[in-house]
């Protein structure tokens, strides 16, 4: 039987993440969570499991197309990218944080978000950010980048983005103020849906142990 194949997120989340997994009877080698290792592949403590390290935007589509079963992806991605051959079954209370809408204070100071009819965002999230503007009448020009999104009002690319907001720190840091929450945040297990009709024992054995292991 083929192996199983669990895509693990880099960055802000993954030590949260080894909290979970080192629990479990498929504990990664720890190499995983080194964020100076360059390695893409690990082996497990089960034969049949192995994990591979990969972007965070990226879970989602590795999974989707079948390169690996299981994977591990935010809300955020989950619901951009609405992939249809993915199931998000289990949320793993980690990665809490909200996607915003924040705008330069400067412009806030001369202009009513609720007289906005025609804008142009920066984020990293176009399909979200549209689906949010149309529900409230306002079309949107969104410029799709993939980080450090703050910037783009300071350089005159635009003057409101869409982006993940957790302290708040940043924004204020670069002159910008959150306006409005779209969603709140939080890390999910997700399963290719194929996968889960061919190997269903296996990966339901999976999602039950992690689903132990989450406060």
């Amino acid at each position: 039987m083929s192996k199983i194949i669990i895509a693990i997120p880099r960055g802000r989340i993954i030590k949260e993440l080894k909290k979970i997994l080192l629990k479990t009877s498929f504990a990664p080698e720890d190499e995983l969570f080194d964020d100076k290792s360059r390695k893409l592949t690990f082996l497990s403590k089960n034969k049949e499991i192995n994990f591979i390290k990969v972007r965070a935007f990226d879970a989602c589509t590795f999974v989707a197309f079948g390169a690996a079963q299981i994977g591990i992806a935010g809300e955020d991605v989950i619901k951009e990218f609405d992939y249809s051959e993915i199931y998000a079954p289990l949320e793993l209370n980690i990665g809490h944080c909200r996607l915003s809408v924040a705008a330069l204070k400067t412009l806030l100071k001369k202009e009513d978000p609720e007289t906005w009819s025609n804008i142009r965002v920066a984020t990293k999230y176009p399909n979200i950010s549209k689906e949010y503007f149309a529900n409230k009448d306002i079309q949107v020009e969104a410029i799709k980048l993939n980080g450090s999104m703050e910037l783009a009002p300071s350089l005159n690319m635009c003057r409101r983005i869409v982006d993940l907001v957790s302290t708040g720190a940043t924004l204020k840091a670069n002159g910008l103020k959150e306006i409005d929450e779209i969603m709140k945040v939080q890390s999910k297990l997700i399963i290719n849906r194929s996968a889960f009709k061919t190997n269903n024992k296996k990966i339901q054995n999976i999602m039950d142990e992690i689903k132990s292991l989450v406060k």
